[in-house]
């Protein structure tokens, strides 16, 4: 279990929980969804771009990802992404493990895994595969090991740049089912191909926290998992899958070409949101960048129009809903009273338009009782844009989990 950071009860009196308060929906108006099969998911994270310049992507490498388990069960699976290639896209051996340490596999643990009872698979360009399920007791806050051999030339690889995490690569050939890490030679500090792993027998459905870099964790301490995501699934006890669909910089309403921010959130919303298996209940925590990246959306309306495009498609899919307040961002770089002044409307449009099913305060969480429009310097990761890990885990805080 992670280290809590102790804040005096003073500052967090009064700071605001989810609510249905006001004109937002009751909580039985969405009704609750549960995994099919039993199956859930337990990590993932969002294809954010194609590595820059691997136009042969990376034949005769094996890269062992590590991610980090929320709920645990006896059957796993895997997705892999060849989201943002431009190729066909050939995996000669993938294993799943369980982590002792660094790239070395507990004993015992590996499996190779089959897609369709075979032991390659091509994936088309834009595509994403699920593997055949394999029998392995995954614990619940644990890391796993996922890796990947490619054999030959595979254009553009699909990966998500802000992992917060440590994994392992050799380029000398398929060491996939080697239990020891000695071949890893190298390091990297992003997730390749790697986008899901799924659990059966475990957690009753999953939690999707849909997000931008707030949500990834940036300005979190590296390898903790101390992620706001990573805070709530410690708070459930591996009742519920929690999966993080963070991508660093990213909008609701425009592309970044160029920055790996993936995807506007409506165009990515089918793959990283309803396309995950036995999801229960949506975190939407987004718009922050829309508001202060260039070009700047100060127009409020644009931002919650497109709230209400990605309510009414999770509800389409029997999803239940729930808003995030925009964190405050004054002493960022570009803040002023235009931006501030968006963000405001958008937060108020939040907690009383009546459009999610309940409504998770992380702004009143973690502003400043003195100053409200700044972070609480406790929580503040020092570019008052992003939380650090108190903050994080105030944040994870301010969710009410009887409205999960």
């Amino acid at each position: 279990m992670r280290r809590f950071v102790a804040v005096s009860a003073a500052v967090l009196a009064g700071l605001g929980l989810l609510t249905t308060a006001g004109s937002a929906k009751p909580e039985s108006a969405v009704p609750a969804q549960h995994a099919v099969g039993g199956w859930a998911g337990t990590w993932a994270a969002a294809p954010a771009a194609a590595v820059p310049n691997t136009p042969d992507g990376y034949p005769g490498y094996s890269i062992r990802n590590v991610v980090h388990t929320s709920a645990g069960g006896g059957r796993a699976r895997v997705h892999l992404s060849n989201a943002f290639g431009a190729t066909p896209l050939t995996f000669g051996h993938v294993t799943v493990a369980v982590q002792a340490t660094g790239p070395d596999a507990v004993p015992g643990t590996l499996r190779s895994l089959t897609f369709g009872g075979a032991g390659d698979v091509v994936v088309p360009a834009g595509a994403e595969t699920l593997s055949d399920p394999v029998d392995l007791r995954v614990p619940a806050d644990a890391n796993l090991l996922v890796t990947t051999y490619v054999p030959a030339k595979s254009g553009p690889v699909t990966y998500h740049p802000a992992a917060t995490q440590t994994s392992y690569f050799t380029r000398t050939g398929d060491f996939t089912a080697s239990e020891s890490g000695t071949p890893y030679t190298e390091q990297t500090s992003v997730w390749h191909y790697v986008s899901g792993v799924d659990v059966q027998g475990g957690a009753e459905a999953s939690i999707v926290a849909l997000g931008d870099s707030i949500t990834d964790g940036v300005g979190s301490a590296t390898g903790a998992d101390h992620r706001w995501p990573d805070y709530l699934a410690d708070r459930l006890h591996g009742r519920f899958g929690v999966l993080n669909a963070g991508i660093s910089a990213n909008r609701l309403l425009l592309d970044v070409p160029g920055s790996g921010a993936g995807q506007n959130a409506l165009a990515r919303f089918d793959r990283d949101v309803l396309s995950v298996g036995g999801v229960r209940t949506l975190i939407v925590l987004e718009g922050i960048n829309d508001i202060q990246q260039d070009p700047h959306q100060t127009d409020p309306n644009a931002i919650t129009s497109a709230y209400r495009q990605l309510v009414a498609r999770a509800h389409a899919r029997g999803i239940r809903v729930l808003g995030g307040t925009l964190t405050p961002f004054k002493g960022w770089r570009v803040y002023d009273d235009t931006l501030e002044a968006t963000r405001t409307a958008v937060n108020a449009f939040i907690r009383t338009g009546g459009v999610f099913d309940g409504v998770v305060d992380f702004d009143a969480a973690v502003r400043d009782p003195a100053d409200p429009l700044r972070m609480l310097p406790a929580y503040d990761s020092g570019d008052h844009l992003h939380p650090g890990d108190a903050g994080y885990e105030r944040m994870a805080a301010a969710v009410r989990l009887d409205r999960l």
